[in-house]
């Protein structure tokens, strides 16, 4: 199994780097940056493939409305080129709170804009002359829009690889559907173990039904948080505002996947006052409504032993990658806990 993290996006790269180098020689596999409305991720990824010459480097993820599919990737290609191979795109729709509130962009047809995307960007890899007529991009723009002198055009550099993985950030079943169908890799957030197929494994079913064999087995990332030691049980309460955060605020009421995600896990009353509570703007009290077991399940936050029971879980439930977040606030605490999972792994 593999470990991955994600490092904050708020600067400081060169600090992020130098503990990145640390990390990838305590078995770190791959790293994510992250791209909110911060900084971009791409300019930290090009710093870290600098930096770094094993681990892979992610995109954690780039957001499909705010860069026209041969931006995203011609940036993937040149990320993939200076990190020699490196490279892993990540995908994901965000939500109309960033994609309509901070880019001013319309969050529509978050789906078929993916498919229309990751079937561009695998064009432009294959050097393909960029002809492409979908529902939500036309290459080159057809007649009457425009001034009509745009050409096919196929990408100048030769990149590292014509096929670049692809792992897209998925909660909802068409969504999940889709990326078992078309992506190498999967990252679900909150993945409870246990409840997983219950809640996706219908999805995976239809679209592994029609996926491409070339593609490989798909590649899962879960996220949990990570603490080993007799004495971190009370690391789980500090999990639980970044839960709330998502359960009761990224979206209104009937419009927020992570609240239709609690619920699906079975703590629907709980996801209803989290949500109420938060849009109240009680936050704290709804950190508080998150449940421990929610958050233990969705963690490797325990002893030793239990860590790696939890570790078997996820093995168990297809996880290839546990992407985490230690809950150390020292890079020498970081890179001891990296240490720590890689034997309990292996």
């Amino acid at each position: 199994m593999r470990i991955g993290l994600s490092i904050n996006y708020s600067g400081e790269f060169a600090d992020a780097a130098a503990e990145i180098a640390d990390l990838e020689r305590a078995g770190l596999d791959i790293v994510f940056v992250a791209e909110a409305y911060s900084f971009d991720a791409v300019s930290a990824l090009g710093y870290l493939a600098a930096k770094t010459s094993r681990i892979q480097l992610a995109s954690g993820i780039l957001q499909v409305f705010t860069r026209t599919p041969t931006l995203t990737a011609m940036t993937a290609a040149g990320l993939d080129y200076v990190s020699g191979g490196r490279f892993v795109l990540g995908l994901g729709a965000s939500g109309p709170q960033v994609i309509e509130g901070f880019h001013g962009v319309p969050y529509d047809a978050p789906i078929g804009r993916t498919r229309e995307i990751i079937e561009i960007c695998r064009k432009v890899w294959r050097r393909e002359k960029l002809e492409y007529d979908g529902r939500y991009y036309q290459l080159p723009l057809p007649e009457g829009q425009g001034t009509g002198l745009g050409k096919p055009l196929k990408l100048i550099n030769h990149p590292v690889r014509e096929r670049i993985p692809i792992l897209l950030a998925a909660l909802g079943p068409k969504n999940v559907q889709m990326t078992a169908e078309l992506a190498e890799g999967w990252q679900p957030i909150f993945f409870h173990p246990e409840k997983a197929k219950d809640v996706w494994g219908e999805a995976l079913a239809k679209g592994f039904e029609k996926r491409d064999p070339a593609l490989g087995e798909l590649d899962i990332y879960a996220g949990p948080p990570l603490a080993i030691g007799d004495d971190v049980e009370p690391l789980l309460d500090l999990v639980k505002p970044f839960m709330a955060l998502y359960i009761g605020g990224m979206g209104a009421k009937g419009k927020n996947f992570y609240h239709s995600l609690a619920t699906q896990y079975g703590y629907g009353a709980e996801a209803d006052r989290i949500q109420e509570l938060y849009l109240e703007g009680k936050k704290d009290e709804a950190a508080e409504h998150v449940p421990t077991e929610l958050v233990r399940a969705t963690s490797l936050i325990g002893p030793a032993g239990f860590v790696k029971e939890r570790i078997a879980a996820f093995r168990e439930a297809g996880v290839t990658t546990l992407n985490v977040t230690p809950m150390a606030f020292e890079t020498d605490a970081r890179v001891r806990l990296i240490e720590q999972l890689r034997a309990l792994t292996d």
